[in-house]
């Protein structure tokens, strides 16, 4: 594994360990040349999965970049990391099974909305702003509304 502070490839495990979900093995790394130290997570890929956006654009399906927007939605909110990792493995663990290796985009945001929802009702509605292109304080205020709603049921 190359080491992401001198870039030398030579790095030595010194734990390893399974995540609190069990979908990934947690790996810290010393590495040979400047000793610093750093995790790794190993996981199991079950198929390349490819990410079909607006006009048919097509991009690899990057866990990063969805464990991002996840993380900035829920910024300042009582949401931890670990509960994001969970999110995200669940649902890559459920595109990956599904048989699909085209996904579009649409799916895997309706998947984040759905399992936000569950998680922060605020990060749930930041999400779904972007998600569904908010452009006006009225269209927070009818998703706002049909949130508190739901909620009352």
């Amino acid at each position: 594994m190359r080491c992401p502070f001198c870039g030398n490839e030579d790095s030595q495990v010194k734990d390893s360990r399974p995540t609190e979900d069990g979908a990934a093995i947690r790996r810290r790394r010393q590495c040979e040349a400047c000793a610093a130290r750093f995790t790794t997570f190993e996981r199991i890929q079950l198929r390349d999965l490819t990410v079909v956006k607006n006009q048919d654009r097509r991009e690899p399906f990057e866990r990063d970049k969805l464990i991002r927007s996840v993380t900035l939605a829920a910024r300042k909110r009582p949401v931890t990391s670990a509960q994001i990792e969970r999110l995200v493995s669940g649902i890559q663990r459920q595109l990956e099974t599904q048989g699909d290796s085209e996904i579009p985009s649409q799916r895997i945001g309706e998947m984040v909305m759905e399992g936000l929802k569950g998680l922060d009702s605020v990060a749930y509605i930041r999400f779904a702003s972007v998600y569904k292109d908010f452009r006006e304080a009225k269209d927070f205020e009818e998703f706002a509304g049909n949130v508190t709603e739901a909620g009352k049921t």
